[in-house]
């Protein structure tokens, strides 16, 4: 991560045809972070990010506003894209996962209802749209938090079957299961679904899709999807590598 981003005073996200302005301004609901609850002081660094890999270093200035200090930069996209799909939870333990996976990197979030999922929500239903929102939301804030100049794409929550159809007919990686038993994780899967507390049924199982192996343990299902992001997303940045791999 560039140091600018690292020790910047703050981070904030503004609409993407005003990242070139001589002078930027920020939401009501940031301004009121940065200036009520994070209590900047004129001059302090900030840095803009339209939240799709442009960013540039700003400083905050009196009336709520950011005056570059540096041209636009951007951030070309990792690659490969990594992905993970979650059994929605209860109570906020999705909330959680939605914000930890954005603070590791994670380049899409796929919330979905398996056969055991506690929690079951419509697709397209009005609770499920909020919810929605309300992840993107997190994510968003995450991002400001962690310095990210790319926002991840939330999904809206599909019932499994469908969501394995839609992955399987668009082009790119197949998606696999988090199952003990299965392959070591590795960036030729970079899209792994998490399951419920109950497990996969033995219809999910029959669907034929690869196994990926998250360790000895019997993790609890957020914890999964963690683990998932960590693995990938540190393998992607090659801070770890498969044993016997040369080095980085």
């Amino acid at each position: 991560m560039d140091q600018q981003r690292r020790r910047a005073a703050a981070h904030a996200f503004v609409d993407p045809d005003q990242l070139d302005a001589p002078s930027l301004t920020v939401g009501d609901a940031d301004r009121h972070h940065l200036d009520r609850v994070l209590r900047l002081r004129p001059g302090q660094p900030v840095v803009a990010s339209d939240g799709a890999g442009r960013w540039r270093a700003c400083q905050w200035a009196p009336g709520g506003r950011l005056d570059p200090t540096g041209p636009v930069l951007t951030e070309p996209a990792p690659e490969p894209a990594v992905v993970v799909g979650f059994a929605v939870l209860q109570g906020d333990r999705s909330d959680w996962v939605v914000q930890k996976l954005t603070e590791l990197g994670v380049d899409r979030l796929l919330p979905f209802v398996a056969e055991r999922s506690v929690v079951r929500w419509d697709a397209g239903s009005e609770r499920a749209l909020r919810q929605a929102d309300r992840w993107r939301r997190v994510a968003r804030e995450a991002a400001m938090q962690s310095r990210q100049v790319r926002l991840p794409a939330v999904e809206e929550v599909r019932a499994l079957p469908e969501l394995v159809a839609d992955l399987g007919a668009a082009p790119g990686p197949s998606p696999a299961l988090a199952e003990a038993g299965g392959a070591r994780p590795g960036l030729d899967r970079p899209l792994v679904l998490i399951g419920p507390e109950g497990g996969w049924s033995s219809a999910e199982l029959a669907l034929g899709l690869p196994g990926v192996d998250l360790g000895p343990s019997v993790l609890r299902a957020e914890t999964a999807a963690i683990a998932a992001g960590v693995l990938l997303c540190g393998l992607r940045s090659r801070l770890i590598q498969h044993e016997g791999a040369g080095s980085a």
